[in-house]
């Protein structure tokens, strides 16, 4: 027994005939029963695992980036603490910088008035002037940060300025302070001669005396009048034994007529240090001092810087 088909295609007149005999019949009800579920159903098992395989990618990435978010936050966390804690220490190091800034302010004033300079020159109690346009691309925390910064250096050079200024002027006091002759150059004592025009006492004619007389004890100790170096020391004319201490700036100061030298030539001189004794040696009529003071070679009173008597 045979099954014919006949197929009539659109547009065709005519058909066409297909003959499928009994067991063809069979053969296709068995194929469209068990083989086209199988197929089927492994087509839509390939579908569904590459849908899972899709969503287990988008999974993976959505799982990245929550990580990458978690580990940015984490670092945002650490950069924050860590800032903080670098402003925390600027802003302790800007108030010990401020602390010492407030001490210079105390020991500029204290110089200033050791100094006897005018306070309004040197006036350590003032802000210093600064200034500049403003960086408006710069963040406010910036700005007040570098602002404070630059007015603590401004303030600090400003300081250290006047700190050499001030050292520069004591230092010029206190050289012109120590080579400037001043005090008495004997242990008590008087003026027996003054300086300028008198009666010699050797030729009783009227001479210019170039320094004073003072007479003192016998083998009684010279003092020097300030600091400096011994540029004589021994007998000379007309002077007998004298010490000669040069003391800078200009000044020059001469002992003579003593009985001893306590000192040698080249030698380091302190003011107030013994450098020889009271005699009568050379044109002398007793035991006294005969002191000179000299400024730029030329001679002057020294009854000027005789300031007291020991």
């Amino acid at each position: 027994m045979n099954m014919n088909i006949i197929l009539l295609p659109e547009g065709l007149q005519r058909g066409h005939k297909i003959s499928i005999s009994h067991r063809q019949a069979i053969a296709l009800f068995f194929v469209g029963i068990i083989y086209l579920p199988l197929f089927f159903g492994l087509i839509g098992t390939k579908i569904h695992a590459l849908y899972q395989a899709k969503s287990a990618t988008d999974s993976e990435v959505l799982q990245t980036h929550h990580d990458e978010v978690a580990r940015l936050r984490a670092e945002l966390r650490s950069t924050r603490v860590h800032a903080e804690s670098h402003l925390n220490a600027l802003a302790q190091r800007m108030g010990t910088m401020q602390a010492r800034l407030l001490r210079l302010d105390a020991l500029g004033s204290r110089l200033t008035e050791m100094a006897k300079i005018d306070s309004k020159e040197f006036d350590f109690s003032g802000t210093p002037a600064i200034g500049g346009p403003a960086n408006p691309e710069s963040s406010a925390a910036r700005i007040d940060i570098i602002r404070s910064l630059d007015q603590l250096k401004a303030a600090l050079d400003d300081k250290s300025e006047y700190l050499a200024a001030l050292e520069s002027v004591l230092s010029d006091q206190n050289l012109s302070a120590a080579v400037t002759p001043a005090g008495w150059p004997t242990q008590g004592g008087w003026i027996s001669s003054h300086f300028g025009l008198r009666a010699d006492p050797f030729t009783g004619k009227r001479s210019f005396h170039e320094g004073i007389d003072i007479a003192a004890r016998m083998d009684s100790p010279i003092l020097a009048l300030a600091d400096g170096v011994v540029t004589w020391s021994g007998e000379r004319s007309g002077y007998g034994v004298m010490v000669e201490i040069t003391h800078g700036q200009g000044y020059t100061t001469r002992y003579a007529h003593a009985g001893s030298t306590l000192v040698s030539l080249g030698d380091r001189i302190a003011r107030g240090q013994p450098v020889a004794k009271v005699g009568t040696s050379g044109r002398s009529t007793g035991p006294h001092l005969h002191i000179e003071i000299r400024r730029l070679g030329k001679v002057v009173d020294p009854v000027a810087y005789l300031t007291s008597r020991r």
